[in-house]
């Protein structure tokens, strides 16, 4: 295996210019985070107080306010990050020199217009996180599919390995603060972990800390980052309000890729092998390139035997490590492989590596199972619940769950609760989102999950108009709304030995929980409400 080129050595790079949606310099390029007064507005997302503590270690001081308060706003407090609600935020605090913006924040917001009228510069969450990678050895997780789960794993192996990350996750995982083999089974859930100040072992040692994160396309924010080390999955069409097309999907990837430094100075790409369209997205790439992939002229070779949830990595013929895995499918399989060869490029063992993923027991909402619900006259239904919104995420995450868990072999049926999420998508998708349910015997959707899209997109397409195609199917389908009329139908519907599937990214985790809630004590729940993302 070629070892990276040695490190210390190395001039530190100039970082790119971070770039706005036209991709012109952005506004607030030159903004720096160190020793100014930063206040925070949706500081309890994931992202969000992720970003705050990383911020506050290098100097900045952080306050902020979220519109509800949750463990992670009284953590936040308890470490010195004073936290108020947003209701109470009637303007700026009197020492501000930095405001920065969830995602989920709008122009219109009054404190965002409040900063513009004194000048204060306001950064939105990923050209803050791109401030950040600045100065440290970034690595960013991006694709279609996949980001959380990726990051959260890779997070998790290099903890294992002796690397010390920094971590922003756009999920909770309770093996992130301590890494897969050395968190207890019942550690508490977090979006993030705050790492060393240099990298203290490995192929990058002795460079400025690790800081891992997902590198998301939507609004092209992925363009903010300053990575080192990337790696791409799947590029598919999403986000289509954003693009229009798939071919400016793939402009926008190629440009993220471009962001990385050349190969002399340590830069790195992970990409698939299939499903990514490596060719156009790596075109004018000066950073190493290799592809990782099922198929055997990949330079990184995944092989999965679903009977036994064994995985296997070689590069160039050689077997590198084999692991049983907890997470279902062969997408769980590809992420956890992608993660144990970014770790391995950095300089950890692959054996210790591997042994790190046969640990790791997932993210929440993703293919999460919280319990087995008893019913009436004996047996019990497995409850998972799943954040899956895309047509390919939903096939992948159905035909994992229902291969592990074989509920037809019992008797069984898998029930679906999807909620859509966003219209745009459901209108653009409709088709593909359609056949995405091939493997459900039964499919509930509630209303669809309204956000960010217009007025008038609203009117374009129904949860009607799904469960119509999904009858065109075969598929027994029905609508149905609010969710407290899905959880009572839930419980005439359910048997003995079916498996219910909660799906969307909107707030029809409720249902799941709800469903838990109204029966008998489950036989094991994870029950939480999950941590919202940047």
């Amino acid at each position: 295996m070629d070892a990276p080129l040695p490190l210390k050595s190395r001039p530190v790079r100039v970082a790119p210019p971070m770039l706005d949606r036209s991709g012109e310099p952005a506004e607030n390029a030159g903004v720096r985070l160190i020793g100014r007064d930063v206040f925070m507005i949706g500081i309890g997302g994931c992202g969000m107080s992720g970003l705050a503590r990383l911020a506050s270690r290098l100097g900045a001081r952080v306050g902020g306010c979220d519109g509800q308060f949750s463990p992670v706003t009284e953590a936040l407090g308890k470490d010195g990050i004073g936290v108020v609600p947003e209701a109470d935020a009637k303007s700026l605090p009197e020492a501000c020199d930095l405001v920065i913006a969830s995602a989920a924040v709008r122009e219109t917001h009054p404190l965002v217009i409040e900063a513009k009228a004194r000048g204060v510069p306001v950064l939105r969450y990923a050209e803050a996180l791109g401030e950040l990678m600045r100065r440290s050895t970034g690595v960013a997780i991006a694709g279609t599919h996949g980001k959380s789960t990726t990051t959260a794993m890779l997070g998790a192996t290099l903890v294992d390995l002796g690397l010390d990350p920094s971590v922003i996750v756009g999920a909770s995982c309770s093996q992130l603060a301590g890494g897969s083999i050395g968190s207890p089974v019942f550690a508490s859930p977090s979006g993030h972990r705050v790492g060393a100040e240099l990298i203290p072992a490995g192929s990058y040692s002795g460079r400025p800390g690790l800081l891992l994160a997902e590198a998301c396309e939507f609004n092209r924010s992925f363009h903010n980052l300053a990575p080192t080390i990337a790696s791409i999955a799947s590029v598919e069409e999403d986000h289509l309000d954003i693009y229009g097309s798939i071919d400016e999907i793939i402009t926008a990837f190629n440009a993220f890729a471009r962001l990385l430094p050349p190969a002399e100075e340590g830069g790195y790409l992970l990409i698939a092998h299939q499903g990514a369209h490596r060719e156009k997205v790596t075109a004018g790439v000066k950073a190493k390139v290799e592809t990782i992939g099922f198929a055997p002229g990949a330079d990184w070779t995944v092989d999965f035997d679903a009977s036994e949830q064994m995985v296997s990595l070689s590069r160039k013929g050689e077997l590198l490590a084999r692991w049983k895995s907890r997470m279902p499918g062969d997408h769980n399989a590809m992420n956890a492989a992608t993660a144990l060869a970014l770790a391995i490029h950095l300089g950890g063992d692959a054996e210790a590596g591997a042994r790190s993923l046969a640990q790791f027991r997932g993210i929440d909402r993703r293919c999460q199972w919280l319990g087995d619900r008893r019913v009436s006259g004996g047996g019990a239904v497995r409850v998972y619940d799943d954040y899956g919104h895309h047509p390919t995420e939903i096939d992948a995450t159905l035909r994992a769950l229902r291969g592990r868990e074989k509920p037809q072999e019992r008797g069984g049926r898998l029930i679906c609760v999807f909620q859509p999420h966003q219209h745009s998508r459901t209108r653009f998708l409709l088709e593909e989102f359609a056949s995405a349910f091939s493997q459900a015997d039964i499919v509930i959707v509630p209303h669809i999950y309204f956000v960010r899209d217009t007025e008038a997109e609203k009117h374009l397409v129904t949860a009607g108009d799904l469960v119509d195609r999904l009858r065109d199917r075969g598929v027994r389908a029905m609508h149905l709304y609010p969710f407290g009329a899905i959880v009572e139908q839930l419980e005439n519907l359910c048997r003995e030995n079916d498996l219910l599937v909660v799906m969307g990214a909107g707030p029809v985790w409720q249902v799941a929980r709800d469903y838990l809630a109204t029966g008998p004590a489950p036989v094991h729940a994870s029950v939480h409400a999950p941590g919202s993302k940047a």
